[in-house]
This record gives structure tokens, sequence and C-alpha cells, in this order.
């Protein structure tokens, strides 16, 4: 069941992500601006970067009772389409495997948990946050 949130919110201006030479650069920035408009939103950040043997997730947070796992992505134009259109199977599922070994801290009773998206889209100069709330599920 997805649910979409999108908002037009002025944060880390979108011109500072373009000023970044680097893609590790320029995923700081958005994953900085995303992290303080989740909080905007209710969430309780948990972890940042997190990675282990099986890859990298951006954000995990709380959002109430449920932990989520969320991937960020950001774009300054629509050239190539929205950014929340660019999380492909492949990376869906190396975000469950990460989730998975990251829930092993919870032993016998693992928390309600989700896969969520922010996409994040420069609009001027403000970014346009896009959050698909329970954007895929493991083995779907």
């Amino acid at each position: 069941m997805e649910a979409r949130v999108t908002v037009v919110a002025r944060s880390r201006s979108p011109q500072e992500f373009s000023d970044q030479a680097h893609t590790h650069g320029r995923g700081r920035i958005a994953e900085q601006a995303g992290v303080e408009w989740l909080v905007t939103q209710g969430y309780r950040i948990e972890e940042r970067n997190l990675s282990n043997v099986a890859g990298e997730i951006d954000i995990v947070a709380w959002d109430g009772d449920t932990l989520c796992f969320i991937e960020v992505k950001a774009r300054e134009t629509d050239r190539y389409g929205l950014a929340i259109e660019t999380v492909p199977r492949s990376k869906q599922t190396r975000i469950g495997r990460v989730a998975s070994l990251y829930l092993v801290r919870y032993d016998d009773t693992p928390p309600e948990c989700r896969f969520d998206v922010l996409g994040m889209d420069a609009e001027g100069e403000a970014w346009r946050f896009t959050l698909i709330r329970d954007a895929f599920v493991l083995g779907s």
C-alpha cells in the first residue's frame, strides 16, 4: 500500500547540490536536506549511511513505531525523469539485504518495518520532496 506525499519546501538550496563536482558530494548534500525535511515530517533519525557487507542504506529512521529504511534520490533537472523513478529492482534487493542484516540486532522481536523512497527534484530555489511510504515490498 503506497502512500505518496509531495511537498515543495525550502531547504538546502539545490544550487549547493549543483555546485558539487562529484556525485559523492551531491549525495551528501541531498541526504542532509532529506534528513532535515524528514525530521519536519516527524521522523526520528536512527542511522545515516548505514553500511554492512550487503551494501548501504541512506537513512534508517523511525516513523512512529515503524522502522523505515529510506533511499534518497535527488535530481537537479527532470531531463531523465523524476528522482523517485531511479530505484530499480536490483537496488531494492540490495536495500533489503542491508536491512535484513541490520534487523538481526533485534533478536526475536524485530519492529514493524517498511521501505520508503524520498525523491528530491530541484524546483527553482527549493526542492520538491516526494516521499513514497512503503515504496516496495521484498519478494514482490
